[in-house]
């Protein structure tokens, strides 16, 4: 294993007793690159070809205020596999933010956390003083990679094989670009959204093959919302506006204090994907948040949309962790209690039918992309350590039967967002792979790992060492190397 080092970063960080600046959190400022891993156990399949990205919270410099897991620096992790081969690298994302602080070797921003004023600079997000960090999602379209941010920052460009930094995306416009834009393989398309304080609160956009902003208009809302993921059918781009969203009277102080306001239905905005708002079709449903959807498909006269309903969008802090205890229950999927979930719009009648998939607390789902906007039957998602932001296993439904192959990782050892890969060939949808990043907090190492989609329950069947323990974070996308351009 041959690791060459970039040049060190200026980093004031001190190592904290925090629960999301230690342990699995605990950031890392090293940034390598590795020619090949070395196996510890089992073989690299050889019908495995394209990149692993994964996106993880690395905060560089003391924070000025209080800290949330959100406010990380953007590290992209990344392992290409060819013929067997597997080579790994990582380098931050250098946002405006990251870079004025490297200068100014402090922090300038203030976190989710802190109150008006925190701040010494503007922020250059569309959320007033917040830092653009770039941190939240990381997907590839027209052969190059975008690192997002939840709160709508300006999308950072990254060589997805070298991850070279490219600065940000010439398309974003100025209310900028949430985390989870989608991309339709078959067509090359781009769509996302973005939202804000101001009227009309939203606007959806759809990006073409050549990374050229075609389409851009508002999507009208009665007040600033908290969207936070969309979907995509064949025909169909899907919004939301759900009761969870900020208050009005804190909003006005300049605090982005959320709540869940009692008798407002979920709606859902289903717009054609270069539709005009006069084109939308607006469905309401029960009052829930979702982070995250896993699919949408179109069939006869209903759209479908399949994801992760809150049963509990406002939980209770937990005690037991004590100045930390809205924190750690606000990113706890136990204390939300997040089930997978299906949603079906009648196009002809505009009604809507929900039904509860299971009654297992999971999240952060991935399918086989070959099924995206298409009927499909399994989801792999994680499941979490109650109380905690951390993946402690994986969980394989079938929401046509409910059957669920479930494996949990040893004590002490910890997932990442795992995106299914197919095999060459494949016979059916569970005929693939997942490939995730592991944490042992017990040897302090991390690895890659591929697990057999069609049976988790074996657990890895293939491991190899990385050349430093990695820190969590968030979310990951796999591209096939024919995509890369």
């Amino acid at each position: 294993m041959q690791i060459a080092r970039e040049a060190p970063l200026k980093y004031t960080l001190e190592p904290s007793n925090h629960p999301y600046l230690s342990g699995a959190w605990t950031p890392l400022h090293e940034e390598v690159t590795v020619d090949a891993l070395e196996v510890i156990e089992g073989e690299v399949p050889l019908d495995i070809d394209g990149i692993y990205l994964r996106n993880t919270e690395n905060p560089v410099h003391k924070p000025l205020g209080r800290h949330h897991p959100f406010d990380g620096d953007a590290m992209i992790h990344q392992v290409s596999i060819s013929g067997g081969k597997v080579s790994y690298r990582n380098r931050f994302v250098r946002t405006h933010c990251f870079t004025e602080e490297q200068i100014a070797g402090q922090s300038l921003w203030g976190g989710l956390m802190d109150p008006p004023g925190t701040s010494k600079r503007p922020g250059f997000g569309a959320h007033g003083g917040l830092k653009d960090t770039g941190s939240t999602d990381i997907v590839v379209h027209a052969g190059v990679a975008y690192a997002t941010f939840y709160q709508c920052g300006e999308a950072w460009m990254l060589d997805p094989v070298t991850l070279e930094n490219l600065g940000k995306a010439p398309w974003g416009p100025l209310d900028g670009v949430s985390a989870h834009p989608k991309v339709d393989e078959e067509t090359g398309e781009l769509m996302f959204f973005n939202y804000g304080v101001h009227a009309p609160y939203m606007h959806y956009g759809v990006v073409d093959r050549r990374g050229k902003l075609v389409h851009y208009i508002p999507i009208p809302l009665p007040g600033p919302r908290l969207p936070h993921d969309m979907a995509i059918t064949k025909n169909w781009s899907i919004l939301n506006d759900m009761p969870l969203f900020w208050d009005a009277e804190a909003l006005a102080r300049d605090i982005h204090a959320a709540r869940l306001h009692d008798g407002l239905p979920t709606r859902f905005a289903l717009i054609p994907r270069h539709g005009q708002p006069e084109d939308i079709r607006w469905f309401e449903a029960e009052p829930t948040y979702v982070l995250h959807w896993t699919n949408a498909y179109e069939v006869g006269d209903e759209v479908v949309l399949e994801g992760y309903h809150q049963s509990c969008p406002m939980p209770e802090p937990i005690a037991e962790f004590g100045r930390y205890a809205h924190m750690m229950a606000y990113v706890d999927e136990h204390s939300f209690q997040c089930r997978l979930h299906r949603w079906r719009f009648n196009l002809k009648t505009g009604e809507t039918r929900e039904e509860r998939l299971s009654d297992r607390i999971v999240e952060f789902g991935m399918i086989n992309p070959d099924y995206a906007m298409k009927k499909s039957r399994y989801v792999w998602s994680t499941t979490s350590k109650p109380g905690w932001f951390l993946f402690n296993g994986y969980c394989r439904q079938d929401t046509e039967t409910g059957e669920e192959q479930v494996y949990e990782l040893p004590k002490g050892v910890y997932a990442s967002e795992s995106p299914v890969v197919p095999r060459k060939d494949a016979m059916s949808e569970d005929d693939a792979y997942l490939v995730t990043f592991l944490i042992d907090e017990n040897k302090g190492t991390s690895e890659f790992a591929i697990l057999d989609a069609g049976d988790v329950t074996k657990g890895p069947i293939c491991r190899l060492a990385l050349p430093h323990k990695i820190s969590s974070g968030v979310h990951s996308t796999w591209v096939e190397r024919g995509m890369l351009g």
